[in-house]
């Protein structure tokens, strides 16, 4: 199963890349998949280590709380 989860971009980087912040965890990323540009602040869905489009922060942090519920419910 894969799974693509959101990150806030804390920084851009040179070569089309960025660090993000994944619920704690800071990640180099590639945004070569993206159409459009990127700010930082903003979040992403990433996937195996690449951003696949822009998400709004209201969707961004609801997905993580469910999954922060999702780890509780599972112990």
């Amino acid at each position: 199963m894969c799974l693509a989860i959101p990150a806030q971009v804390i920084s851009l980087l040179a070569d089309q890349r960025a660090l993000v912040d994944i619920g704690g965890v800071q990640k180099e990323i590639s945004l070569q998949l993206l159409a459009e540009p990127l700010d930082v602040g903003e979040f992403v869905i990433v996937h195996v280590g690449f951003a696949l489009s822009k998400l709004d922060e209201f969707q961004a942090k609801k997905t993580l709380d469910d999954f922060k519920i999702m780890l509780e419910e599972a112990k």
